[in-house]
């Protein structure tokens, strides 16, 4: 898709406890204005809209994308409503990035790509953690050979407690929907997705098999430990998700710490940070174990500030607008995530292995909700 030949327009739907963190990129990036601002909060669009300086405000959704002056929109409502909303900007002609997941079903998320395909737009979603600067070079890395062929990715997330500022000031009522039947699950669909994304990502490789067992804690929270196999049969996938609601967590952001280890037969590398500052260590370790020759590097130099996968995230759609790259994550990939969790969740209910392929809907975990 070519660029649009212009400077684009930007206009925020939802101005919400994920805002800032979206809308900055947009605000730092040069080539692009955010014009316009959407909730339906009494208030929270106007404040949002003056703090940003964005010269519209709306409460109403199809006045917004009525506006000739808006080119595409970054939607930030919640994921039971990206469906509806992302349906209506592309009838009205705007390029869409949505915040993940893309939709609560791959059935609405299908239906979501084949209609930007018709208007001929950009329907993309905006994954943080494939924009992550550690994260992207340990995928360049990868793709370079310094580890050799990869023979297997463990992700790991453990979620606690932080005293955060940013954690602090969000808003509880942004998490009322989390938690009931306008979600198909809760932690390992809305945050873990996050990971079944770089899982697919890191190795461009697709997940042929999923085992896995779920458990609950706190409603919300699923400790998990997953298997995954890849369509190249000599790459494994463990991922491992933890709950420790004692336990107090170095971050700037949530009470939450993730750890990427991919193994090569010939080295391998860590990913030691992303939400959290847990390690005393450098983003990235790199070893490589040659008969003659083993050694470790450091990668000290990369930053490695969570928050920089969202501004490089929208840096990128501008790239998609005004250069016309592809646009990164695709429809088709954050489907592919989509399929991943709901695997996880099927393998949890049945103690079966699962194709995430053969998912074509959505899958509830068992006693979701209580």
């Amino acid at each position: 898709m070519s660029g649009i030949g212009g400077r684009p327009r930007i206009g925020i739907v939802g101005a919400g406890n994920i805002a800032s963190l979206n809308v900055h990129g947009y605000l730092s990036d040069p080539r692009c204005d955010v014009v316009a601002v959407c909730d339906p909060v009494e208030g929270r669009a106007a404040a949002a809209a003056a703090e940003w300086g964005a010269p519209k405000a709306f409460t109403d959704l199809g006045a917004m994308l009525a506006d000739p002056d808006i080119d595409a929109v970054e939607i930030l409502t919640p994921t039971h409503l990206h469906h509806e909303h992302a349906l209506a900007a592309v009838a009205a002609g705007k390029h869409v990035s949505c915040q993940k997941p893309l939709a609560n079903s791959v059935a609405d998320a299908r239906a979501m790509a084949t209609a930007a395909e018709a208007a001929g737009v950009i329907l993309r979603v905006s994954e943080c953690y494939r924009h992550y600067p550690p994260l992207e070079r340990a995928r360049q890395l990868i793709a370079e050979g310094a580890i050799g062929r990869p023979t297997h990715i463990r992700l790991r997330t453990v979620v606690g407690q932080t005293h955060s500022d940013f954690q602090a000031g969000l808003e509880a009522d942004g998490y009322v929907w989390r938690m009931n039947a306008h979600s198909p699950g809760g932690h390992l669909f809305d945050d873990m997705i996050h990971k079944y994304a770089v899982a697919l990502w890191l190795v461009d490789r697709d997940i042929v098999s999923v085992q896995a067992v779920v458990r609950r804690r706190d409603h919300f929270f699923e400790p998990c430990a997953a298997l995954f196999e890849y369509d190249d049969p000599r790459l494994l996938g463990t991922m491992e998700v933890s709950y420790a609601p004692s336990m107090w967590l170095r971050s700037s952001f949530y009470g939450a710490d993730e750890f990427f280890e991919i193994q090569g037969d010939e080295g391998f590398l860590w990913v030691t940070r992303c939400t959290g500052e847990m390690l005393d260590l450098s983003p990235i370790v790199l070893y490589q174990g040659g008969k003659d020759n083993q050694t470790t590097t450091t990668f000290s130099d990369v930053p490695s500030a969570w928050d920089l996968g969202f501004d490089r995230s929208a840096f990128h759609f501008i790239d998609a607008l005004v250069d016309g790259v592809p646009a990164e994550m695709s429809a088709e990939d954050a489907t592919k995530a989509l399929q991943l969790c709901f695997a996880v969740y099927q393998a949890g209910n049945t103690s079966a292995a699962v194709d995430p392929r053969t998912i074509e809907d959505k899958v509830v975990p068992d006693g979701w909700p209580r």
